[in-house]
């Protein structure tokens, strides 16, 4: 999701739609997180009531298609529609990209509407009615002026699912990368430690066709690797992620795990600081096993503004009482 914002250039983008999900960039991929630390003032001086959306897709479908729209522009026109407003007015940004056949269970974004609303039930049942099954807003909640939904982000957190076993799961296969090889998870960990805290992680990012230079300076606080029977989850979490640089990390670890290369070549490759000397030793991890779990914020730019409705988490229907006649 991209840039559409008061005071912020907005980069073109084909098709009339902000670059989004699976990066869709030159590439024509969409919403990884070519996060790049663009040090920039918040500056939001649209008019009108802004609102916070948390999306979940599951990205499988835009894996396969040839030129699949971005989901910012689905999400674009369903609020098009929704709101009976024109794109110019909406400004709707988001927080992050992924690339393509990465899912997302957290992402979010921010609209701008020139009018409040008395309840958000009723929005948000008419945006997942217009959205396709693999897309839904999970919340829409009212947000206060500062909030913005790239900038306030303090960090982001991914899961990285592997099936380590001689057969795959099926019901496993669009959401874990197979894995035959039995994986040492106590040197995975070893390994994964030497990822946390602030490094330059130039040699852990792919060239991404885009007019912006990244800064390659990210802090990683924590990259789990925890083990579900034969699912291995892959948790990491940093104030911000290169092109393909989450992929590229698990690749890694998964070449440690099969014992292939040891723990300790992880600050060494960190301190070439290029990409050429990890393509030595792996290539990117398959873009499925990857999700968008959550997006952390800044507390004071969560707060629900006065006068605004409360946060709608779906409509829930009950039953009170049976109109047939009782026999």
């Amino acid at each position: 999701m991209g840039y559409g914002v008061a005071g912020l250039a907005s980069p073109p983008y084909p098709n009339g739609c902000l670059s989004s999900t699976n990066n869709q960039n030159a590439n024509g991929s969409y919403l990884e997180d070519p996060n790049y630390t663009v040090k920039l003032p918040i500056v939001d001086d649209v008019p009108g009531f802004k609102w916070r959306l948390v999306i979940a897709y599951d990205g499988t479908r835009w894996q396969f298609q040839t030129s699949p729209p971005t989901i910012q522009c689905i999400v674009e026109k369903a609020l098009i529609r929704g709101t009976k407003l024109e794109r110019k007015d909406l400004h709707l940004v988001g927080a992050s990209r992924t690339d393509t056949g990465v899912h997302a269970w957290g992402q979010v974004a921010h609209f701008v509407t020139p009018f409040n609303y008395d309840s958000l039930e009723s929005i948000h049942a008419a945006l997942n009615g217009l959205l396709p099954s693999d897309i839904r807003i999970r919340e829409i909640s009212p947000a206060v002026p500062e909030f913005h939904a790239r900038f306030s982000a303090k960090s982001k957190v991914y899961h990285y699912k592997i099936y380590n076993d001689a057969v795959m799961d099926p019901f496993q296969r669009h959401y874990a990368h197979h894995s035959i090889y039995k994986l040492n998870t106590s040197v995975m960990r070893e390994a994964a430690k030497h990822y946390i805290g602030k490094h330059d992680f130039s040699a852990f990012v792919n060239a991404s066709r885009n007019d912006r230079v990244p800064d390659p300076m990210k802090t990683i606080f924590r990259f789990d690797v925890i083990e579900m029977g034969a699912l291995l989850q892959l948790e990491v979490e940093g104030s911000g992620f290169l092109y393909r640089q989450v992929r590229n990390m698990v690749a890694l670890l998964l070449q440690i795990g099969k014992e292939a290369i040891p723990p300790d070549i992880v600050p060494k490759i960190l301190a070439t600081r290029d990409r050429k000397e990890l393509a030595k030793y792996a290539l990117s991890a398959p873009p499925h096993g990857l999700c968008l779990v959550s997006i952390k914020y800044n507390e004071e730019h969560l707060r629900l503004p006065a006068g605004c409705p409360t946060t709608s988490f779906g409509r829930t229907h009950t039953v009170s009482k049976c109109k047939l006649p009782f026999y």
